[in-house]
């Protein structure tokens, strides 16, 4: 029997974290898959023959598909109804949860007799709980694997077991204006002197450096996450502040919290920036007047429908040490959006056809290209502009997002709150000391 307690403690961190890794802010309770006909306007996913999966259904089931993308409903209607004519037998209805609401809903969702057959779910916490309660099927055996970077899906893996397949690779850097810098004669940093250098040049010329929403604080972590990568490099950074042996005055995160310091007192980061929203920050970066948008690639789509493609963009992480050389980790990614299949499912047949579909390179390079995400499935084709200018980093070296290796929700409130400190005027080493007691408080009540 499932341990439905466990499970919700467990998951407690995860909705603060849920929102750095680029899920949508809206959704809708539910959605039929095949409301829209393939050919329509978003186009067909145009895949054909044998999806791969470890046996066939026999006989018409119909699966829930449940997940938080609501951006991604008209894209997935058109998979879905290309998918159905090939499996006439098989019908997907989707259930999509908005996601500051996903994380209790999916989790009833999936401890009830009726639980979706299909969901996707967030790497870290959340995960490892529902690896925990037994809610995965095993997929290490599937054929499918074999279409997916290897690399990439090691976030779905749970003692030598594939247990979920990431099926997003999102970038947590800063998105900059890449016509912008092109216009003023801007390189793309590669140590901290140049990273100041290039704020500097936006300001002298009447632009913001920077814009950070920090309404609520939760995202201030995102920018954190890009400047502690190489002041701390250990791949471990974390594990520390919620045992005791390391304390956020140690030289490694002091040094990150005197840089953002410094980025708060050159002016180089847009003021009010704790009571800017996500949403208003997209707004405000799509008119073209700020450099940098400290958030990650997920951000192409929205500003892009926001300006209608007024202006190229890219990634850059604030590399934070003397030399380019020095730099351990040249950006922070995620591999995120895991698609499992739910064990207590009756139609797991019919669910892992659906999977060897989404797996297919033509049907990935579909969603990718029209929801503006990069994919873990390999030979995808990008057309997308800023998907192909972002295609590199995928053979980068990169690291997975720190912050998701926190498990207890006070110590990741006490890292965003000292950079909201440091926002609201407090310096470095005040707020340092200030999160601290805080999360000390919080090693000693577990």
């Amino acid at each position: 029997m499932m341990k439905v307690k466990s499970l919700t403690a467990a998951l407690s961190v995860v909705g603060l974290l849920a929102l750095v890794t680029g899920c949508g802010s809206g959704g809708s309770t539910s959605n039929s898959g095949g409301s829209n006909a393939a050919g329509g306007s978003g186009g067909s996913t145009a895949a054909t023959g044998n999806s791969g999966a470890s046996g066939s259904n026999s006989g018409p089931v119909t699966i829930t598909f449940l997940h938080w993308r609501n951006q991604d409903v008209p894209t997935f209607n058109t998979i879905i109804a290309d998918f159905q004519k090939l499996h006439p037998n098989i019908t997907v209805q989707m259930q999509v949860i908005p996601s500051n609401q996903y994380i209790a809903q999916a989790q009833a969702d999936l401890t009830g007799s009726h639980g979706a057959d299909i969901f996707a779910s967030f790497p870290g916490a959340e995960f490892s709980s529902i690896a925990k309660a037994g809610l995965y099927t095993n997929l290490s055996n599937q054929p499918f694997l074999s279409n997916f970077n290897s690399n990439l899906i090691q976030a779905g893996q749970l003692n030598g077991k594939q247990l979920a397949i990431p099926y997003q690779v999102v970038f947590n850097m800063p998105v900059y204006n890449k016509t912008l810098f092109k216009k003023l004669n801007i390189s793309v940093p590669t140590n901290w002197s140049q990273f100041l250098q290039a704020c500097q040049t936006l300001k002298d010329h009447g632009y913001t450096p920077i814009i950070i929403p920090g309404q609520g604080n939760s995202t201030l972590g995102q920018f954190f996450n890009d400047m502690v990568m190489n002041n701390v490099p250990s791949a471990k950074v974390f594990d520390g502040l919620q045992t005791g042996k390391s304390k956020l005055t140690d030289p490694g995160f002091l040094t990150t919290l005197e840089q953002f310091q410094t980025l708060v007192q050159k002016g180089y980061i847009m003021p009010g920036s704790l009571g800017t929203s996500q949403t208003a920050a997209e707004a405000i970066f799509a008119q073209g007047k700020i450099g940098m948008f400290g958030m990650g690639s997920y951000e192409f789509a929205p500003v892009n429908t926001i300006n209608h493609n007024a202006f190229q963009m890219g990634l850059l992480a604030p590399i934070t040490t003397a030399k380019a050389s020095q730099a351990t980790w040249q950006g922070i990614d995620t591999t995120t959006f895991m698609l499992g299949i739910n064990a207590n499912s009756p139609h797991k047949k019919a669910a892992e056809e659906f999977l060897a579909y989404l797996a297919q390179p033509s049907v990935a390079s579909y969603y990718a290209n029209q929801t503006a995400q990069m994919v873990t499935v390999n030979n995808v084709s990008y057309t997308d502009p800023n998907l192909k200018s972002t295609e590199s980093w995928l053979s980068r070296k990169v690291r997975f997002q720190p912050m998701y290796t926190l498990t207890n929700q006070q110590v990741v409130n006490a890292v965003t709150n000292a950079e909201a400190d440091i926002l609201g005027g407090m310096s470095a080493q005040a707020a340092a000391q200030k999160e601290q007691k805080v999360i000390n408080q919080a090693i000693t009540q577990k």
